[in-house]
Parts: structure tokens; sequence; C-alpha cells
């Protein structure tokens, strides 16, 4: 995937999407240099894995693009699924998780790219921890991106550190 600071301006926009990447840079890192087997493994108190964080986030992103685009989620997850969104399935990899995601990554940037405004709003779905009737901005999603993938940033810092010392700060 290309450098986004190298494709995108400094104005609002391209700075919420920079803050949005920084993060994903930051949860795909964990990964690196890790066999399939590390990365499912779960060596903290927490049943998250870095490969489970990986495909969750790439999840929660398309479903706030498609949100925002107002289009059907291809992968709805209900209360029976909602744990495969944390840990890796059937046949999946870690890399086909990140291709995945880098397809989702993309397309959103070209959405926001496109967008005419970041005060454009689209409609909440009906959801206990969302108020009726709600609407959010594009800007509010991106914000909303960034505080979900930094808060798994640090799940994942820690998960590496458990796993093999590996610190993401040094």
């Amino acid at each position: 995937m290309a450098h986004l600071s190298e494709e995108l301006p400094g104005d609002e926009r391209g700075t919420l999407l920079l803050f949005v990447e920084s993060q994903r840079k930051a949860i795909r890192g964990s990964l690196a240099g890790l066999a399939e087997e590390q990365a499912a493994s779960r060596p903290s108190a927490s049943d998250l894995s870095l490969s489970g964080l990986v495909k969750h986030v790439a999840e929660v992103e398309l479903a706030w693009l498609r949100m925002a685009q107002q289009r059907p989620n291809e992968i709805q997850r209900s209360p029976e699924t909602w744990n495969e969104s944390f840990r890796l399935v059937g046949a999946e990899t870690v890399p086909a998780v990140q291709a995945f995601w880098d397809g989702v990554t993309a397309e959103l940037t070209a959405f926001v790219r496109d967008l005419p405004s970041l005060d454009e709003t689209f409609p909440l779905p009906p959801a206990p921890w969302f108020p009726e009737n709600g609407k959010v901005s594009m800007r509010w999603m991106l914000l909303h991106l960034v505080e979900e993938f930094a808060r798994h940033a640090g799940h994942a810092d820690v998960i590496r550190e458990s796993l093999d010392g590996t610190k993401a700060m040094g």
C-alpha cells in the first residue's frame, strides 16, 4: 500500500485520514515477523489475539464505511457470529485478512476524498448504544475510527509485549 502521507493534502480531511492511518500502522506493525500460530495466540490475560484484532478492526472499518455510504454491509455480524470478528476462522490467514483490510482502507480513503464536505451526515442504525434517530458527520466517523484503532493498537502493544517482549515504542 502506498504511503498516504505522500498522497494526502495537509488540510483537515488529509490530517484526519493520516491519523486514522497512523493507528492502522500501529496495529499492523504488531504482527511484524510473527507466524500464524503466534499471531493467533493469546499470551495476556485477555482473550484477544493479534490476528483477531486485525480482523476486528478491518470489519469495524468496513461497517462504518458502509454506514457512511448508506449501503448494506456484506459482513453483517449477528449475536451468534459476533465473536468470529475477533478470531480467524476456517481457512482465514493473516495475509488474507490484511489484504481485505487494504481493500477497505483504499475504499474508505477514496470515499472520504470524494466527499463534498466532512459536515455531511449519515444515520446511525438502531442499537442500544446509539441515540434514537441519531446521525453523525463524516468528521465524527473519522475521529471515531482514530479512537477505535488507538484503543486496539494499545491492546496490540500489550499482546505483542506479552508474546515475545517486543515493544512498539522502544
